[in-house]
């Protein structure tokens, strides 16, 4: 497949002062790569440069076998799209108009749009759901529907490669999802080239087909999303302190809470994992069992829970890991029980929660119920 974009050793930067360097990217028609990294590293500068906004410190950038350099503005412009998180500042700019602004590098000397530029504002438009604006005043509109609008704009030149900072930012859920489909869709579709920074790794894991980590002066890790979502691999990456990373689920989450486990969640298929935040919350620090290695529950687990008594992948029960966990559940206040059913590979969970109330302990289905005097640590 045809090179729509590529780096030659680019160095980026202000003033000639290199911030990020060694910068050496070769991306196909119709790729989606998404650059992250810690705020500040230099996602931003990247992309300007990229977009010609900055010149570059050393090195070069590629439009399929053009330099960047040797582009002129309404070259560039025919190629490129760009949409930064810097504000479009307009006066008695309606919503269509701002979109139809995307349309001039196609129009003649005058820029006055033809019926075919008016067919590709209204399709971008409705694209992005957002031709019902279309009469709104753009100073009017939410930063949300700012948002939508300038990536309709984006669209309108027909790029070849399309650079956007931080394009989810203002979007609620939904927006945010429809976006990514329609980003992901055009360069399947289109065979356009979608460079953008994000700082939801989940989104930037599901949606791009490499991902470039920025950290440092440095390019850290450079591949496909399989690679850099490794497991810890994001961890070391942002330095998380108060959490972590969990690639298979794309949750992040906090850290555990300090101490020793006052209740014990038995748990499996998943349904401990809202026990689990729940105690996190209340600062209650936990241990959970009895699961199997594959179990979501023992992945989340392991992110929020004090000690986790499983099995490893596949592997079944064994009565020496049930004698651990009852060992643990003996010295805990409570436990908290998110079975409602059990069978032959689980057996020993429901022998676990005979024991508990055997014991004395009290056995609820949720952590609401908890007694009082289960409370977080002093």
């Amino acid at each position: 497949m045809a090179s729509s974009f590529r780096t030659e050793r680019l160095a980026v930067g202000y003033h000639g002062k290199p911030l990020v360097r060694d910068i050496v990217l070769d991306l196909p028609e119709g790729t989606v790569l998404s650059l992250i990294g810690p705020n500040g590293a230099g996602k931003s500068t990247i992309l300007k440069t990229i977009a010609k906004y900055l010149a570059a410190v050393a090195g070069a950038v590629y439009i399929g076998q053009r330099p960047l350099a040797d582009l002129s503005s309404g070259d560039l412009a025919r190629q490129v799209a760009v949409v930064l998180t810097d504000r479009l500042r307009t006066e008695l700019m309606t919503c269509e108009d701002v979109v139809a602004t995307g349309r001039y590098p196609h129009t003649g000397r005058f820029g006055v749009l033809g019926r075919e530029d008016r067919r590709q504002v209204r399709q971008a438009m409705e694209l992005l759901h957002a031709w019902e604006l279309r009469d709104l005043d753009f100073r009017q509109a939410s930063d949300g529907q700012k948002q939508r609008v300038m990536i309709a704009r984006a669209l309108c030149q027909e790029p070849r490669v399309i650079v956007l900072d931080e394009p989810t930012a203002y979007l609620d859920v939904r927006h945010k999802l429809e976006l990514l489909a329609i980003l992901r869709g055009l360069a399947k579709q289109r065979g356009i080239t979608v460079v953008m920074s994000l700082h939801e790794l989940d989104m930037a894991q599901k949606i791009s087909d490499l991902i470039l980590c920025v950290d440092g002066d440095v390019i850290s890790h450079y591949g496909p999303p399989a690679e850099i979502f490794a497991d810890g691999q994001i961890d070391r990456i942002f330095g998380l302190p108060h959490g972590a990373y969990d690639p298979l689920s794309g949750s992040l989450e906090f850290a555990p809470p300090a101490g020793r486990a006052e209740v014990f969640v038995i748990a499996g298929g998943g349904s401990g994992v809202p026990a689990y935040r729940a105690l996190q919350r209340q600062g209650v620090p936990f241990a959970t069992g009895l699961l199997h290695g594959f179990d979501i529950d023992c992945r989340i687990g392991s992110k929020l829970a004090a000690e986790v008594f499983a099995t490893t992948g596949f592997e079944a029960i064994g009565p020496e890991l049930f004698q651990k966990a009852l060992d643990r559940l003996g010295a805990c206040r409570a436990v908290v029980d998110c079975l409602t059913d059990y069978g032959p590979l689980n057996e020993f969970n429901r022998t676990l929660a005979e024991r508990a109330a055997a014991l004395g302990l009290p056995v609820v289905a949720a952590v609401c119920d908890l007694p009082a005097q289960v409370q977080p640590p002093k």
